[in-house]
């Protein structure tokens, strides 16, 4: 897999959240994704995002544009320094939701991504990676 571009986002507040989403629609829209796929990643960023600002307070994004055996994508990585997640089966189950979201959290974040990973460490934070692929037109 190639890093094609990538920035890297602060995020401490729902104005960041915001400047997250706004970049990763502009970056799906550019790179010719269809709508469904552009709000799949744009949804799953901003319910990524918002639970840093919630649970964690602060964290970072950093958003790349991918390629791998000549297809494109977005790459998402979401990391905090929080309390981290002692249960993660329970948080990755459906009905699972932060407070001021759109009710789909972590394991809906997980089915709108075509790749998902998380690592977490209680006390220590967690990190979540996201993976949209563009699809053949």
């Amino acid at each position: 897999m190639t890093v094609l571009s990538s920035e890297n986002l602060i995020l401490a507040s729902e104005d960041d959240v915001m400047l997250a989403r706004r970049k990763v629609r502009l970056l799906a829209e550019t790179l010719g994704f269809d709508p469904f796929a552009t709000a799949a990643i744009t949804t799953a960023t901003s319910e990524l995002c918002r639970n840093v600002c919630v649970h964690a307070v602060k964290g970072t994004a950093r958003l790349e544009q991918i390629g791998s055996g000549g297809r494109t994508g977005i790459r998402l990585e979401v990391r905090d320094e929080g309390p981290g997640i002692p249960d993660i089966d329970r948080v990755l189950s459906a009905g699972q939701r932060s407070v001021g979201s759109l009710g789909l959290g972590l394991s809906g974040s997980r089915r709108l991504a075509d790749e998902f990973r998380i690592e977490t460490i209680v006390g220590r934070g967690t990190v979540v990676t996201v993976v949209k692929w563009k699809r053949p037109t």
